[in-house]
């Protein structure tokens, strides 16, 4: 779903050297929204393409364990991403 260019174009890094990170990044990113909806296949939507790039400049940006400031969840993630949540009963 999000592509090398893009993913760099979000998180404004305009050279190569990161370049397997980000990929990594993006992978884990488009696992972890896979897991959260409950599905096999990422929908097409653009609110899902925003949130896996907002969970990609989350894991670039907080890239270690530990932080010197608090990390808050983001309920924008939620909000962009519920519409499409398969909810098995």
């Amino acid at each position: 779903m999000i592509d090398l260019n893009d993913a760099k174009a979000h998180l404004r890094v305009d050279n190569n050297a990161e370049d397997a990170l980000i990929q990594h990044l993006v992978a884990a990113a488009e696992t972890a929204v896979l897991d959260y909806l409950g599905t096999e296949t990422l929908p097409t939507a653009a609110p899902v393409h925003a949130a896996c790039l907002m969970l990609v400049g989350s894991l670039y940006e907080n890239r270690e364990t530990l932080s010197d400031r608090p990390l808050h969840e983001n309920r924008l993630f939620d909000r962009l991403l519920n519409p499409y949540r398969v909810m098995v009963v």
